[in-house]
């Protein structure tokens, strides 16, 4: 527990305007990175073989627990930083910032050099082979080259969202996803390399935009005031890291056994649920926009030690993310039947997708909590509490799993994942008053 006393708090306010600046970009470039999923999918689809669509989906979820379980980079960069412009010190900014890209790169490195025992491993876990498995492969063997890169992009965008500078956020992301949607429709479509040209595209949109991240850079930052990390800072930025990549990985655990299971129950089931899930991305992209404010309105807050506008952010973004979950659950009714239809050409899977679509359309009103706290906590860098309560919500998961699915079959998987998020929206807020009172103790509105 940081020792808060002392501490002079720095007074700043939080409107609707500011929630909304911040919201509305991230909104945009979220909403980007499911459409290219989507895209993609769609661009496999086009080839009219579910080995290849299932193949696609197995080897996504290698990348997703990849990727995504260092997406705590980028978390913990945002918090940070956040912090840091609410203390306004510059110094500890680029400290973290230097921290984190020291981190992301060995990382990323040392993935590539044990790329096929994981390879290998997740599709073993995954029940990937024959046909299937050596599609996944083919994917998995291209695509995985890009990890130094993306993993150094996850700590420019929570540097840049840190700072609150929304849009340079987006441009950077719609750069990415704009260049590897490119490469996938050229490549997989019109020069016809197959899966091979899907992730070789994901590989060069990592590499141009790590390019730009690192003009941006040495652009915003004060060359006099770099400095390596002391022994204190090396062991909160492990500390962080750490709780956030448990956090991350228990999160992709069920998603990627969600994925499992519906392979369990058959090739069909497993196209259809694909196609549910990346929609599910795609519409919560928007819920994503105010737990990125979020993050970076608490994390400002924390930093200058000002409870007003802790209390303040909390009301705005829960208030503007319940108001967009019912938007996007309404639109995910409406429109699910025609999306589907489009990205799934194929006549039986439509069939599978929408008997299951409902279960997707009212994921958002019930995980909506669960999105905004994670911002919250993020922001707030409380990763103990985060990575403690995750871990709760994924076995809840599994219990419900256990007993459902074989009594509804894919039903029961879906009404599981429900229960996931909402264990996850639940557990999260009933512990946020607590957390705001002890890492505002002695602090009082005046």
């Amino acid at each position: 527990m940081e020792n808060t006393a002392g501490r002079t708090p720095r007074p700043f306010s939080v409107t609707h305007r500011q929630v909304l600046t911040i919201a509305l970009p991230m909104m945009i470039a979220h909403f980007s990175t499911p459409l290219v999923s989507l895209a993609a999918t769609g661009v496999v689809g086009q080839l009219r073989d579910e080995v290849l669509i299932g193949g696609v989906a197995l080897a996504a979820v290698i990348f997703d627990v990849l990727f995504t379980t260092f997406n705590f980079l980028r978390g913990a960069t945002t918090g940070f930083t956040a912090q840091a412009v609410g203390a306004e010190d510059r110094r500890a900014e680029q400290r973290m910032l230097l921290g984190g890209i020291l981190i992301a790169v060995g990382s990323g490195l040392l993935i590539m050099l044990l790329h096929v025992p994981i390879g290998r491993l997740g599709l073993y876990v995954l029940g990937a082979d024959g046909a299937v498995g050596e599609a996944a492969w083919t994917y998995y063997a291209w695509r995985v080259w890009s990890a130094p890169f993306a993993l150094f992009n996850f700590v420019v965008f929570g540097w840049v969202i840190g700072r609150g500078e929304a849009v340079t956020a987006l441009l950077l992301q719609v750069a990415l996803n704009a260049l590897n949607l490119f490469f996938a429709f050229f490549w997989v479509l019109w020069l016809n390399y197959g899966l091979a040209g899907a992730g070789a595209a994901s590989l060069v949109a990592e590499g141009v935009t790590a390019i730009a991240g690192v003009i941006l850079i040495l652009r915003r930052t004060d060359r006099h005031k770099w400095e390596v990390p002391d022994i204190s800072t090396v062991k909160r930025l492990f500390s962080v890291n750490r709780d956030m990549m448990i956090r991350s990985f228990a999160l992709l655990i069920g998603l990627s056994f969600f994925t499992r299971q519906s392979g369990v129950l058959g090739i069909d089931v497993l196209a259809a649920n694909t196609v549910l899930l990346r929609y599910y991305f795609f519409g919560v992209a928007f819920l994503d926009g105010f737990a990125t404010a979020a993050e970076q309105l608490a994390g400002r807050a924390v930093g200058a030690f000002y409870r007003p506008a802790f209390d303040r952010v909390i009301r705005l973004t829960t208030l503007w993310g319940v108001a967009m979950a019912v938007a996007v659950s309404g639109a995910f009714f409406i429109s699910g039947p025609y999306v589907v239809a489009l990205i799934a050409p194929i006549a039986e899977t439509q069939a599978l997708a929408h008997v299951y679509l409902p279960y997707a359309a009212i994921m958002p009103l019930v995980g909506v909590i669960a999105f905004q706290m994670d911002g919250v906590f993020i922001g707030a860098t409380w990763s103990r509490e985060m990575r403690t309560l995750m871990l709760f919500s994924l076995a809840c998961y599994f219990a419900a799993w256990a007993v459902l699915q074989p009594l509804f079959g894919n039903h029961g998987l879906w009404i599981a994942m429900l229960l996931f998020q909402g264990v996850r929206s639940v557990a999260f807020r009933f512990m946020l008053p607590k957390l705001a009172d002890r890492t505002f103790a002695g602090n009082y509105p005046g």
